[in-house]
């Protein structure tokens, strides 16, 4: 990018439980973190990517920009869950056009969907290794209904929508951005406030990807029908900052310990899928995102259950971080929840 050159865009991640924005500024030292902030949402209003209360969300957002002075308005922003297909599949060599005009033939065979009822892309990864005359390509199908959801709701909130990606492809943008690519398998896996993905990498070329219903939210789910108490209540106590007489801190316990055990068992599952497949290729490294990247008792769990080196994401490794806006402290602790809406901010207005 060219200093100066007004092309940049704000990261916007919009998830069930909070929305996040990230914008990255070039300077003559490199890329800089100028703004990041994140602001809760109201139960509810979205759930499993479905937006249900888009004036609601839209408020939050405006809100979110407000209070963290971000004054940018192109914006970037991702879409997951069940309405979002990304499949790897081999086709016969073409080239780029020859394959836009036929890909919609394609697809038809790997969609679960209506191929009317969604909004098709794809990305040439190159010559198959094991077919000649095949060419390897990722295959991107999202519900058009979904797309038009989002895009809605950014110009809602008074902005402009000039990129929808994939939550995993801006996933792995942040990671491609900070760490050394190297030839044995990454496992990326971000969780949710109600889902759980996984993105495994080989170089920079995704292997496997999965999406499972599970998350954050379990933890609230089970504090509430513990105690009965409302989701907000749960949050609070969640994250320690109330501690009434009819919750003890070995329930809080027993609690996350359940179901970071069913979220390993899970992501195991996941695995051995993979390995079924790929049964060369050993996973040495899982790199966590999300809010449940934060707690420890699941990174150890994870890395006996796996066989691998656990580590929580640092989105911010390669930037500058304009030390005006942020103290070490709030950087450090929301790193994980910042994954996504960085891999969005490093976006260009004009990207395909």
């Amino acid at each position: 990018m060219a200093f100066g050159k007004k092309d940049h865009i704000v990261g916007l991640d919009i998830g069930s439980r909070s929305v996040k924005a990230a914008e990255i500024i070039e300077t003559k030292r490199g890329p800089l973190l100028k703004r990041f902030g994140i602001v809760d949402i109201a139960h509810g209003a979205i759930e499993e990517g479905t937006i249900i209360d888009a004036e609601t969300v839209a408020e939050s957002i405006k809100q979110l920009f407000k209070s963290y002075n971000i004054k940018e308005s192109n914006v970037a922003v991702s879409i997951g869950g069940y309405s979002v297909i990304v499949k790897k599949i081999s086709v016969q060599t073409m080239d780029e056009e020859k394959l836009q005009e036929t890909i919609h033939f394609e697809a038809e065979q790997y969609i679960p969907f209506d191929i009317s009822d969604v909004n098709l892309d794809f990305q040439i990864l190159g010559e198959s290794e094991s077919n000649p005359g095949q060419m390897n390509v990722f295959l991107v199908a999202a519900k058009k209904e979904m797309v038009n959801d989002y895009i809605n709701l950014v110009n809602l909130a008074g902005l402009n929508p000039c990129i929808v990606d994939v939550e995993a492809f801006a996933l792995q943008n942040t990671f491609e951005a900070n760490y050394d690519m190297q030839s044995e398998n990454t496992a990326l896996i971000d969780i949710g406030a109600s889902k759980t993905s996984l993105n495994i990498l080989k170089g920079n070329s995704s292997l496997f990807m999965r999406d499972v219903s599970l998350g954050c939210g379990q933890i609230n789910q089970k504090i509430m029908s513990l105690i009965e108490c409302s989701f907000e209540e749960a949050e609070q106590l969640k994250y320690g900052d109330d501690k009434p007489d009819r919750l003890t801190s070995e329930d809080l316990k027993g609690i996350i310990s359940s179901v970071v055990t069913d979220w390993c068992t899970e992501i195991r599952r996941a695995l051995d899928f993979f390995y079924s497949t790929y049964p060369e290729d050993q996973i040495k490294r899982i790199i966590l995102s999300g809010g449940g990247a934060n707690i420890d008792e699941f990174r150890e769990l994870l890395a006996a259950e796996a066989m691998a080196e656990v580590e929580s994401i640092n989105p911010f490794k390669s930037f500058e971080i304009d030390k005006k806006n942020f103290d070490d402290a709030f950087i450090k602790q929301i790193a994980p929840q910042a994954a996504i809406s960085m891999g969005l901010a490093m976006r260009k207005v004009d990207d395909k």
